[in-house]
C-alpha cells in the first residue's frame, strides 16, 4: 500500500468580537497560516464564518448592519491577502464565511465554506445544510440562534472534490451531528472531511447537556470518521466571544476514529498531524466495505 501522505493543520480561532474589523482578523489567519506551514502542514482549516464573529447570536433588523457580516466576493477586497499568503506559501486552506449572491434575481445568503488549493484558486464551494437554531425573534434567550433566519438551506447538496492527492468533502458545524452528512460523503469517496465550527458551551433548550458539549462534538466527529472511512479535520472558533462562551476541540481524527491531535487552549492555535490518505483503506476494504456489506433495499425509513 503506497503512502499519500500530507500535514494537515485545524487552526483553531479564538474569539473575534464584534468590534474586531476584518483586517484585523485577517491578520490573525495569515498568522496561523505562516505558523502551519513553518511546521510543515500543506492544508490548513479554519473555522465556520472564520472572517467575523458569530453573528446570528443577535437579533439584527437593520439590512445594512445585517449586510456588512457577509461577502459577496471571495477573494475581496478584504481577504485578497489571505489568498495570496497561502499562494506564496504553497499551502491549501479551508474558509468559511457568510456569502451573499444574487441568484435568478434574488438575494440569497448561506454559510458557507471554500476548499483554495495551494495556488491560492477556489476548487470547492459548500453551502451549510443542516441549519440549526431559530428564525424567530426569542429575546428571552441569553444568546440567540437565528442561523435559520440569515441564511437560506445550502443548495448545493455535499459535493466532493479532487484535491490534496485525494477525495475532499466539507461541512459545517451542526453538520458534523448528521451522520447521513459523513454517509453521503463517504459514498462519494471522500478521504478527508473539513470543517469549521461555532459551538456554544450553554444550550438553553437543554442545559442538562452542557457538560456533555465536548464529549458530543468528538463523538459525532469520530463516528463519522470510523463508519465512512476517512479523515476529519475540524477547526473551531473558541472561548468568550460577545459574551458567549465556545468550546474548543479543533481536532484531527484518523479513519479507525482516533483523535490523532488536538488543541490544548481556547486561544488562535494551531493543531497538526500527519495524514496519510491511504489509511482510508483500513476500513473501506474491511468492516466498512460498503460495495459488500452495505444493504440498501433495507434503508427505506432514510428517505421515506
Amino acid at each position: 500500500m503506497t503512502a499519500r501522505r500530507l500535514v494537515v493543520a485545524a487552526a483553531q480561532l479564538g474569539p473575534v468580537q464584534p468590534e474586531d474589523g476584518r483586517e484585523r482578523t485577517v491578520g490573525r489567519l495569515i498568522a496561523l497560516l505562516r505558523e502551519a506551514h513553518r511546521r510543515g502542514a500543506t492544508f490548513v482549516v479554519f473555522p465556520e464564518l472564520a472572517l467575523t464573529t458569530f453573528f446570528p447570536r443577535r437579533f439584527i433588523e437593520d439590512e445594512r448592519e445585517l449586510d456588512a457580516f457577509y461577502e459577496s466576493s471571495v477573494p475581496g477586497p478584504d481577504t485578497r491577502e489571505l489568498f495570496e499568503a497561502a499562494a506564496a506559501l504553497g499551502v491549501a486552506f479551508y474558509l468559511g464565511f457568510a456569502e451573499r449572491v444574487e441568484e435568478a434575481g434574488h438575494v440569497r445568503r448561506f454559510n458557507t465554506s471554500i476548499l483554495v488549493d495551494e495556488r491560492g484558486a477556489v476548487v470547492g464551494r459548500y453551502r451549510k445544510v443542516h441549519l440549526p437554531g431559530h428564525a424567530d425573534h426569542e429575546p428571552w434567550r441569553p444568546f440567540q440562534h437565528l442561523e435559520k433566519r440569515y441564511f437560506d438551506h445550502g443548495n448545493l447538496g455535499f459535493p466532493v472534490f479532487d484535491a490534496l492527492g485525494g477525495t475532499v468533502g466539507m461541512c459545517l458545524c451542526n453538520d458534523r451531528r448528521w451522520p447521513e452528512t459523513f454517509r453521503v460523503l463517504g459514498l462519494r469517496g471522500a478521504e478527508l472531511v473539513a470543517l469549521g465550527y461555532n459551538t456554544p458551551r450553554h444550550y438553553p433548550l437543554a442545559p442538562e447537556h452542557d457538560r456533555l458539549q465536548d464529549f458530543h462534538n468528538h463523538l459525532c466527529m469520530q463516528a463519522g470518521a470510523y463508519a465512512n472511512g476517512c479523515w476529519v479535520v475540524a477547526s473551531a472558533k473558541a472561548g468568550i466571544e460577545d459574551g458567549c462562551e465556545l468550546i474548543g476541540g479543533s481536532c484531527v481524527i484518523a479513519p479507525t476514529g482516533e483523535i490523532v491531535a488536538q488543541a490544548q487552549g481556547l486561544g488562535d492555535e494551531v493543531v497538526l498531524a500527519d495524514v496519510d490518505l491511504e489509511r482510508c483503506r483500513e476500513i473501506r476494504d474491511n468492516i466498512f466495505d460498503f460495495a459488500t456489506h452495505r444493504r440498501p433495499g433495507d434503508y427505506g425509513p432514510l428517505s421515506d
